[in-house]
């Protein structure tokens, strides 16, 4: 059976930001109440009270401030490092660039510390690397067929000095949630077992590198 707290968390999930602002307890409950109420009526398939909205708004509200805290206070102990003039190019994948892969890894030199990711999708495929390397990739990509192209990206990676960031819940969405606060678009997300990294524009590393030292504890 549907209640009306379930399709008010349905509700508020929404919006990322609203959700924030919740457990914050930013928010004014009785406006927001008001405002997403006719929703509610609509798949609830009767009047609803105006106290119910806003008692189950406080009581969703409450759960997320807890969780949030508890959240924020996972700080695992390592570094923050990032990378400059880093391309992120999305082709399609095909038997044919399937074939080609192991050729890549002779084109970037990683023993000296070169940027080179290769994720594959069901249907695409992503390479991330260092610009310098984008003609040489791009004569590669020759025939393949190309979906996207961008530059100007940085790679800022969080580097734990544990494993624990492989079972510890929330190590992700807190540095994901602190960057779309930021209004930060994120291309790329790439994880190790003590590595994150998520390749961004540089117009918004400085900010980025900021509000991700708030996970990881130096």
């Amino acid at each position: 059976m549907v209640t009306v707290a379930h399709l008010v968390k349905r509700a508020v999930q929404q919006n990322e930001f609203l959700l924030e602002a919740m457990a914050k307890d930013l928010v004014s409950y009785g406006n927001l109440a008001a405002l997403i109420k006719p929703e509610i009526e609509k798949e609830f398939g009767s009047p609803v009270k105006d106290a119910a909205v806003v008692m189950a708004l406080r009581r969703y509200a409450d759960g997320l401030s807890k969780t949030t805290k508890r959240l924020e206070g996972r700080r695992l102990p390592g570094e923050i490092l990032m990378r400059t003039n880093i391309i992120d190019i999305n082709v399609l994948k095909t038997p044919i660039f399937s074939t080609k892969i192991k050729d890549l890894y002779k084109m970037v030199d990683v023993e000296h510390g070169d940027v080179f990711n290769v994720i594959l999708g069901n249907n695409e495929a992503c390479i991330i690397t260092n610009e310098k390397y984008r003609e040489r990739l791009m004569g590669f990509l020759k025939g393949e067929s190309v979906l996207t192209k961008q530059q100007d990206l940085v790679a800022i990676t969080l580097r734990f000095s544990s494993k624990d960031f492989l079972t510890t819940p929330g190590v992700i969405f807190s540095a994901v949630r602190r960057l779309a606060w930021e209004s930060i678009n994120i291309y790329e997300i790439v994880s190790t077992i003590t590595e994150l990294t998520v390749i961004i524009h540089k117009r918004d590393s400085m900010k980025a590198y900021t509000v991700l030292q708030e996970v990881v504890a130096g």
